[in-house]
């Protein structure tokens, strides 16, 4: 019994698990002392091995130390890994590990024990398995993070991250975020604004703000722009429709590979063949001298309204939200 156990739960198991098993209790707490075979990892949760967890094991532990026996842990059906932690499982990029956060149905309550800081909800969301560990959806992660996240520009970044992953929908995400009454929160309201408006990176939310304070036009976020013919072109970071401008900030960490930089320039080479004024910057520059991309863009902006025709290209997919959220200021901390 207990090896099956083990087999279904990452090589681990309640103390509730192990008597169930006919282990007695002076057998656990023997098998558990220092150098025994077992570890104690949290509060009635045992791992059955002598090396050390890894982080699936650290996950699933807190999920087991939360949930309610006899209803079985990995079922999410009360309690569920959430958070940060949930959305670092998934390979979502900056989020944090640490701490492991579960929700527990409401009105039961666990207590914070180890790296685990526990939460009650009324309001239990669907739950999915990822690597073998019960998590809530990464809409609702990623709103449980951002109720709990004191840095802004980590707010920023990660819900960014969700979004541009394809995980959610930007609208889908604000009203997660608004059912779990976060409005009020500042660093909140500035990573929701920014992603109903089309911002898909924290680089592309600094470029916001830095646009923002000039007397430059608005552009758009994330357009995908086609062709005449209806082909599509590309999808550049910002684009000035009617004089026909686009901005693509690209990080080295995407775009410097062979065959990645080879695509941003046939990327550029279609805007271009179209008639597209391109601007090209990295977060670098735009960061530290601004003053140069905006004088790009100045200089092509009025090459794109002194041109008798329009390019011959049409914006999609940049429909926005309008929401009351108010700007947000960027701290001098916040960096790329």
């Amino acid at each position: 019994m207990i090896t099956r156990i083990a087999q279904r739960q990452l090589n681990m198991a309640t103390y509730q698990q192990l008597k169930q098993a006919g282990i007695p209790s002076g057998t656990i707490a023997g098998r558990s002392r220092p150098g025994g075979p077992w570890q104690r990892l949290l509060p009635r949760v045992y791992l059955l091995q002598t090396g050390p967890p890894d982080s699936r094991q650290h996950a699933l532990a807190a999920v087991l130390y939360a949930a309610r026996p006899p209803a079985d842990p990995l079922s999410g059906g009360t309690a569920a890994l959430t958070g940060g932690a949930a959305l670092a499982l998934l390979g979502i990029r900056d989020a944090p590990p640490d701490p492991l956060d579960v929700v527990v149905r409401a009105p039961r309550t666990v207590a914070a024990a180890g790296r685990v800081r526990t939460g009650s909800t009324a309001r239990w969301p669907a739950t999915i398995s990822v690597s073998g560990v019960p998590c809530t959806r990464p809409i609702r992660a990623a709103a449980d993070f951002a109720a709990r996240a004191d840095d802004p520009a980590l707010v920023r970044s990660v819900l960014a991250n969700v979004v541009q992953g394809g995980w959610c929908h930007p609208h889908d995400l604000h009203a997660e975020l608004r059912a779990g009454r976060l409005q009020h929160r500042p660093a909140v309201l500035a990573a929701a604004s920014e992603l109903v408006a089309g911002v898909r990176s924290i680089a592309e939310g600094q470029a916001r703000d830095t646009l923002a304070a000039t007397d430059l036009p608005a552009p758009l976020w994330n357009p995908r722009l086609y062709g005449a013919d209806g082909s599509f072109l590309a999808s550049p970071d910002a684009y000035w429709p009617e004089e026909g401008v686009a901005l693509e900030i690209d990080s080295a960490e995407y775009h410097y590979t062979r065959d990645a930089w080879q695509a941003t320039l046939q990327r550029r080479l279609r805007l271009e063949a179209h008639g597209v004024l391109v601007a090209s910057t990295t977060p670098a520059i735009f960061r530290d001298t601004p003053q140069d991309v905006i004088a790009a863009l100045r200089a092509l902006l009025l090459l794109g309204a002194d041109r008798s025709e329009p390019a011959p290209v049409s914006a999609r997919g940049h429909a926005q939200l309008e929401l009351p959220l108010p700007r947000y200021a960027p701290r001098a901390r916040d960096s790329v």
